[in-house]
């Protein structure tokens, strides 16, 4: 059995486990390394299960992201993505429309890629606020 990106004929897929709140990047089976890596700098962090050849990869939002940042994190990969040339599927259930509006613009903008700059850890507060 394939990955859900083997499934759907895509380069990632992107979608909340069914009863959990992780967030999964499906990759199709034997996905190149370049793409790997892109996911990997984009902040989701990769995960493989050997099994008899291919080994089955793929990656998830950090577990200790609340998730709004794991929403957001997720969008924000899909500009990158597509910058590369990549044909990505992201679930309505994980789709954050300012996360993608401000991705945008950073691709437009810069160069590299890199993971959304405010992604608050559960049960934290936003930088530049305090406590009252």
């Amino acid at each position: 059995m394939g990955s859900r990106a083997d499934v759907e004929g895509t380069d990632v897929t992107i979608y909340l486990k069914p009863l959990t709140d992780t967030v999964h990047a499906d990759t199709p089976t034997d996905a190149p390394e370049q793409l790997l890596a892109l996911l990997d700098s984009l902040g989701f962090e990769r995960r493989a299960l050997p099994t008899p050849e291919p080994v089955a990869v793929w990656h998830e939002a950090p577990a200790h992201l609340d998730e709004a940042a794991k929403k957001q994190l997720a969008t924000h990969a899909v500009p990158w993505l597509h910058k590369a040339g990549y044909v990505v599927r992201i679930d309505d259930d994980v789709w954050d429309a300012a996360a993608y509006t401000d991705a945008a613009t950073a691709v437009r903008d810069h160069g590299a890629p890199a993971p959304p700059l405010a992604v608050p850890a559960m049960g934290g507060r936003p930088a530049g606020t305090r406590r009252r």
